[in-house]
């Protein structure tokens, strides 16, 4: 299974005091007032943002016919789904209908079976090699994961490095950028997700929320063209969820990244989506605007699934 440039899935780095520092490096407050973040539900920040983010020919995700296998279990089924260039698009669905596996595919820490993902107008596990399609290469994949970053569900932060470098090690390692433009960019993105006191200070040292924050802020500080969200709240405790969710809203209205989100929080879906897909048994059910889908679904499997998930 190949490594992810970007967000490593279970990081264990050392310092460079302390001996080799990985190479595949990566792509918060737990408070709901934070500089430079906007807390109010459907409001804008009172500044711009500190830190750039991107604008501009963000590419879309399309699936052709995937099939994605664990041994015997079919966990995708022949699955066809597009999302538009800076559209928002979220998968909602019971545990194991096969939505974080679309996620896994797209960051490539699961292989694909069959059929082709296209991310812009290439696709990610194969390429062009005199005029036939053939399987992607090590060097493809490495060039086509510096377009796509992801936040996990835990934070997955390297727990020897502090936060600026936890931002910084990805840029500088992977994408070659020069280390003073690293920092000056990490700098900018922990002021935005209201971190700037904390550059120094090591994972351990924050809280859940804190440290979801910085690991959103090292996935933008690797310029992504696509964001992955996978249950990026559900492991925090109910009183961090709105400050990281408020975060998110807000990257949403700034920026033009595609963005792909898995959660169970339905609210949260209904207020930065575009699009909602629901997900069982590795297949779309239904799919449509948030005010269609939870306030009149069609499907009788999709009015199933919110009642349980509401009533939980």
């Amino acid at each position: 299974m190949p490594p992810t440039d970007t967000t490593p899935e279970n990081p264990a780095p050392k310092d460079s005091e302390g001996g080799a520092t990985p190479a595949d490096a990566a792509a918060g407050k737990d408070v709901a007032t934070e500089k430079g973040v906007s807390t109010q539900k459907g409001g804008t920040p009172e500044d711009e943002p500190a830190a750039e983010l991107p604008h501009g020919e963000a590419p879309g995700i399309r699936f052709e016919k995937v099939v994605k296998r664990f041994g015997s279990n079919v966990v995708l089924r022949e699955l066809d789904f597009t999302v538009a260039p800076g559209e928002r698009v979220t998968l909602i669905g019971p545990s194991g209908s096969g939505k974080t596996t679309i996620l896994r595919l797209l960051m490539t820490l699961e292989t694909l079976d069959e059929g082709l993902i296209w991310i812009g107008d290439e696709t990610l596990w194969h390429m062009d090699r005199g005029g036939k399609r053939v399987p992607a290469n090590q060097k493809h994949l490495h060039e086509m994961r510096k377009q796509v970053g992801m936040v996990f569900q835990q934070f997955n932060l390297f727990p020897n490095m502090n936060v600026l470098r936890n931002l910084t090690e990805g840029p500088v390692r992977v994408l070659g950028v020069p280390k003073d433009e690293a920092v000056e960019r990490a700098k900018g993105l922990l002021d935005l997700v209201g971190l700037a006191d904390k550059e120094n200070a090591h994972p351990t040292q924050l809280s859940g929320g804190q440290q979801q924050r910085v690991a959103i802020a090292r996935s933008l500080a690797m310029q992504p063209r696509v964001l992955l969200l996978d249950e990026v709240t559900s492991a925090l405790d109910p009183e961090l969820v709105v400050g990281v969710q408020d975060l998110l809203r807000d990257i949403a209205r700034q920026s033009d990244l595609t963005m792909l989100c898995v959660t169970h929080e339905m609210t949260f879906a209904k207020d930065i989506s575009n699009r909602v897909l629901m997900f069982d048994q590795g297949q779309i059910v239904e799919e449509g605007p948030p005010d269609q889908i939870f306030g009149e679904p069609s499907e009788q499997r999709t009015r199933d699934f919110l009642q349980a998930v509401l009533a939980s």
